[in-house]
């Protein structure tokens, strides 16, 4: 059975935002943001971080975030 469009937003959302929360102290995210859209079998996933204390290339904790999301999502598709 194919996950509905709301479990594809549920399943991309939470990956993404547990990847940003694994790479970034909590402590040092001020605003985390994750937006996903899935309409027409298109997925659609932004993320805003704002941590300027952190370490590591916020940026691209972003973008992998986005990327880490859309893997979730291929993967509940091939349950």
């Amino acid at each position: 059975m194919e996950p509905t469009d709301e479990e594809v937003v549920e399943t991309a959302a939470e990956a993404a935002e547990g990847y940003v929360l694994s790479e970034l102290a909590t402590s040092d995210v001020d605003d985390l943001d994750v937006t996903v859209t899935f309409e027409d079998g298109v997925l659609d996933v932004e993320v805003y971080v704002n941590a300027p204390d952190a370490d590591a290339d916020v940026e691209q904790v972003a973008d992998d975030a986005a990327l880490v999301a859309g893997q979730a999502v291929d993967d509940l598709f091939a349950e």
